[in-house]
This record gives C-alpha cells, structure tokens and sequence, in this order.
C-alpha cells in the first residue's frame, strides 16, 4: 500500500466487464472522491481522509495513473519531469474507450462503472443518499452520475470535459442530452442541488461551462468560482485544482473556505437530510 494511502482498505469492483479498484475509508454515508489527472496522489488521498474524518465513508477508485505517486516531488524546480507525468496520465485517458475527452453531448461511459458503485457503496453505507466529487477530468462525472437518485450531493471542482478547444466546447459539459434533462428534471421535482468550484481565469475550466449550467440547472446550481491570486502560488499549473495542487489550507483563505462548504454540502444533504 503507498504511505499517502495507509489506512485505507483496497477493495475491486467489476460492472459490466470493467474492473477498477479502489480505496476505502471512513464511516457514515457514503462519498465517492473520483481523482484527477494524474490520479490518486497524495494530495487527493488528503482530501479523502478530511471527507471521512467529517463523518463520512470515502470511496476512492483508480482510474488512472500511479496511486499514491507524487506527481511533482521535484518541485518547481523539475516542472518538466512532472509536466511529463501529467501528459502519460493524459494520454491513456485520451486513448482509454471509458473517457469521452472531446465528443461534445456525451457522457463517458465510466459513469456507469461509477453509478453502479455508487449504488453499492450506498447499499453498504446507508443514509439519505450518497455524494460524489470529479475533479478536473473527472469533474462532471458526478453530474453523470446524479440520473441516479440515490445522488444527492454532487460536487463538480473544476470541470474540464469536453476539453474547451473551440468556444462551443467552452459552454457545455460532458453530459449527454438525455442524462442532462434527468438532472434537471431532479432538480425541479426533488430539489437536488448541484455545487461546482472553479478559479475564474481557469482555461480548463471555461466559465461559459458554468454560465451552461446555471442556464440548464438554475438555482439549482451552487457555483464558487474564485479569483486566481486565491490559488496557491507554490501549486505546478496555473490556478486549477481548488481542493488540492493550489489549496491554501489556513483559515480564511478562500481555497480552504471552499473545501470547507464542499464538506458543508456534504454534511447538509447526507447527515441531516
């Protein structure tokens, strides 16, 4: 087991002929923390163990990458070896059938591998419902995942699918028509809510894709969007990863402030529904 994850239970989960594994820790409802590119780092097993110590059971599934690798142990000063960790994890994400990377109105089908474990990991947990993070390329799979209704506390941190190469792609998110009119008709008939978090002048992470989703989901939609010199400076891209590469975690910083209402939708929607 790689020390950022000591603690954590591996466990595999197979649907439909796909098999990942994932980490699991905690107790209470259950919360699928879904990594970034390059993966399970420590600083997304991090974020795991501050949801589970919340009162919650983290599930953590690999999807990519090497787990528990720190993708910059160099620092800024060997930016280009962990610039080349970033576009090996990029790349089998590109060429992976289970991503949907530049197809614009289409849910990735690893959504369903997630739904599906999702639906498991409330079967274990109990409570209300589950919730769910996606961070960066992953951040609108909990979106996806919120045509279930046992999804009642999806996060999307960073949003980066479709990736935004043309302006269309920049005001719209990786969802399919049919699974986008799903969670809109939640919203209005269930009250779901849908929380995102972005820096404001992250290209990634367009704000027209923020501006689609209040349109599509309205009130709905709780956005955070956060001026980039909140970001940590020491962090290896520019302002991107709110809750983990560019959080300052100290009381008051708007980063940490973010993590903390993250934690806060949690606690709202899964321990006192």
């Amino acid at each position: 087991m790689p020390a950022a994850l000591t603690g954590f239970d591996r466990r595999e989960f197979t649907h439909e002929a796909i098999t990942h594994h994932y980490y699991r820790l905690g107790d209470g409802p259950a919360v699928i923390v879904i990594p970034e590119i390059p993966g399970v780092t420590p600083k997304v097993a991090e974020f795991a163990r501050r949801v589970a110590d919340a009162g919650f059971t983290v599930f953590v599934p690999s999807l990519f990458g090497v787990d528990g690798a720190e993708p910059n142990p160099g620092g800024l000063s060997d930016l280009p070896r962990a610039g080349a960790g970033m576009v090996r994890s990029l790349s089998k994400v590109c060429v992976s059938r289970e991503f949907t990377i530049f197809a614009v109105g289409e849910t990735s089908p690893v959504v369903a591998w997630l739904r599906a474990l999702g639906r498991v990991a409330h079967s274990e947990c109990g409570g209300p419902g589950i919730g769910a993070i996606g961070m960066c390329v992953t951040g609108g799979f909990a979106l996806g995942m919120s045509v279930d209704d046992t999804m009642l506390a999806p996060v999307l941190s960073q949003p980066s699918l479709p990736l935004g190469i043309t302006p269309s792609r920049r005001r719209t998110i990786d969802i399919s028509p049919e699974d986008l009119a799903c969670v809109r008709s939640r919203c209005r008939s269930e009250s779901l809510q849908v929380m995102g978090a972005r820096f404001e002048g992250d290209a990634l992470s367009p704000g027209g894709r923020f501006e689609f989703l209040r349109r599509e989901l309205g009130d709905a939609f709780i956005s955070v969007e956060l001026p980039d010199d909140a970001a940590n400076p020491d962090g290896t891209l520019p302002p991107h990863s709110v809750v983990t590469e560019h959080l300052i975690d100290e009381p008051g910083q708007p980063t940490r402030d973010t993590l903390d209402q993250i934690i806060g939708f949690f606690r709202q929607k899964l321990q006192h529904a």
